[in-house]
C-alpha cells in the first residue's frame, strides 16, 4: 500500500465538499490502495479548521458535521508518531508538518497549497511526490 499525506484543504475536498477531484482518493482509500498517514497535530488542525465561521455553513449546506468528518479520519487514517524535521522547510510553517511526515514515509503528499506545490521538485529528491489530486 502507497502511504499518502492529506494536508488538511484535501480532507475538507474529500470529506466535507465532495469535490468530484477528490474522488479518486475516497475510492483509492476505500480500496485501500493508499494508507492514509497523519498525525495527532493533523488532526487537532482539522478540527480547528472544521469549527472556523466560513466552514460551518458550508457543513451545514453539505450536511456534514464535524463529528463526522472526525470520525472519517480516525476510521481511516493512521495516526503515526510525529516526523523530525526534514532537511527541506515549507515558507508556511503550518504546512511543515505535512512535508515532514511525507519525507519520513516517502509517502505520496497530497496539498493545494502553493506553498506545498512550489517545494515539487525539491521533494522529489526526498522520494515525496506532491501533486493536488490523484
Amino acid at each position: 500500500m502507497t502511504p499518502v499525506v492529506l494536508d488538511t484543504n484535501i480532507v475538507l475536498d474529500a470529506f466535507v465538499f465532495d469535490d468530484p477531484a477528490a474522488r479518486p482518493l475516497k475510492l483509492a482509500l476505500a480500496a485501500l490502495h493508499l494508507e492514509w498517514i497523519a498525525t495527532k497535530a493533523m488532526r487537532d488542525e482539522l478540527a480547528r479548521v472544521l469549527c472556523y465561521p466560513k466552514i460551518a455553513p458550508r457543513m451545514a449546506f453539505y450536511e456534514v458535521t464535524a463529528n463526522h468528518v472526525l470520525a472519517q479520519f480516525d476510521g481511516q487514517a493512521t495516526l503515526v508518531d510525529t516526523a523530525p524535521k526534514a532537511s527541506v522547510t515549507c515558507r508556511d510553517p503550518d504546512d511543515q508538518k505535512f512535508i515532514d511526515l511525507a519525507v519520513s514515509h516517502r509517502a505520496l503528499l497530497l496539498s493545494k497549497d502553493q506553498a506545498v506545490l512550489c517545494m515539487k521538485k525539491r521533494l522529489l529528491a526526498f522520494s515525496v511526490t506532491t501533486q493536488s489530486s490523484l
